[in-house]
């Protein structure tokens, strides 16, 4: 039996045992993709099956109750729709109009038009409407999105809007060229029309046409160059953060990259350590009765625990030559971590 494309997300939860709110399932042909690192229910599934057997896909907005939790979850069920192609076979004029208004796009500036053409056979078009969600944080990486109108906003935790895209620009590259989930919910703001692309014709055309791979070269030295200085602004306003979420080596990066001057303070398993920042470059390190670069090297180690910065750098330590080139220090902490396991 051959299941539609649809998407399960849980939207109510009253204490079930396994899935939480907001944990999506994706149901496509004869696979069941569950949240990552959380076991299968079988009954769920068995009521998944059931619920799409024999090719009904029912509404869209359609929910049901497990059976194996009566009452405790409630599923809101999302056909997919990114599966109809709108723009092949097109007249000769419509044809002309699509390539003439991709051309216009960075993503196509340096293609010909005979090589849009070819593009545009595997492109989708879907419309959304306003708070509409694209993908979710979290999901498989399928699709890459191109947005021809309208605009969406990218979220992070807790729904905090980061940045807004509009026309011509892309999104859902990261995880396709990683391989890695979803890094974050889009949500429409203004109604829009996205084409999209799915994973194995991205790498087709990828591997292609070079200029495809000179301009996603270029965005992800964009999008990292973003995420840093994001990351340093909010680390140097005091914000205290986790180590699970954003480790050492990030944040000395993000503070090194943006030649921040201040001090991290931790609360770590061994204890309290402090790495001390002049112009980026680190100054001086103290954990677990260690200084300067053996202290710097067993913070690198840590996974767990909280951090906070203060933007003042002490006078003590003002004058302080750098513990030695950062990348060099970053390098030899990874060697040292590979030694020590």
């Amino acid at each position: 039996m051959k299941l539609p494309e649809v998407h399960v997300t849980i939207i109510e939860d009253k204490g079930c045992p396994i899935y939480s709110e907001d944990d999506t399932f994706q149901v496509s042909g004869i696979t069941l993709d569950h949240p990552p690192e959380k076991p299968v229910c079988l009954i769920l599934v068995d009521d998944l099956v059931r619920q799409f057997r024999d090719g009904a896909q029912g509404n869209p907005q359609r929910t049901f109750y497990c059976s194996g939790c009566t009452g405790c979850i409630r599923l809101d069920c999302r056909v997919n729709l990114f599966t109809r192609t709108l723009l092949p076979k097109k007249k000769t004029n419509d044809m002309a109009a699509i390539v003439n208004k991709l051309k216009k796009f960075e993503i196509f500036e340096a293609l010909e038009k005979p090589e849009i053409e070819q593009i545009i056979a595997l492109l989708k078009l879907k419309k959304f409407g306003e708070n509409e969600i694209v993908i979710r944080k979290g999901e498989p990486g399928r699709y890459l999105f191109i947005i021809v109108s309208g605009r969406v906003e990218v979220l992070e935790e807790n729904n905090i809007s980061i940045a807004t895209l509009g026309p011509g620009e892309v999104f859902g590259e990261m995880s396709l060229l990683s391989g890695n989930p979803v890094g974050a919910t889009i949500r429409v703001v203004e109604a829009a029309r996205i084409l999209f692309i799915g994973r194995s014709d991205f790498k087709q055309i990828l591997n292609k046409f070079p200029s495809f791979q000179m301009y996603f070269s270029r965005l992800l030295v964009k999008r990292l160059s973003f995420t840093n200085t994001a990351r340093a602004e909010e680390i140097s306003s005091g914000m205290t953060g986790m180590l699970s979420e954003m480790l050492p080596a990030e944040i000395f990066q993000s503070l090194n990259s943006n030649q921040k001057t201040g001090v991290i303070d931790m609360d770590l398993p061994r204890g309290s350590a402090r790495v001390y920042f002049r112009d980026g470059e680190i100054v001086h390190a103290t954990y677990d009765q260690r200084e300067g670069t053996s202290a710097f090297f067993e913070i690198l180690q840590e996974t767990e625990g909280r951090f906070k910065f203060k933007p003042v750098l002490p006078e003590e330590h003002q004058e302080n030559e750098p513990l030695g080139d950062f990348m060099w220090l970053l390098m030899e902490g990874v060697r040292v971590t590979d030694e020590a396991d």
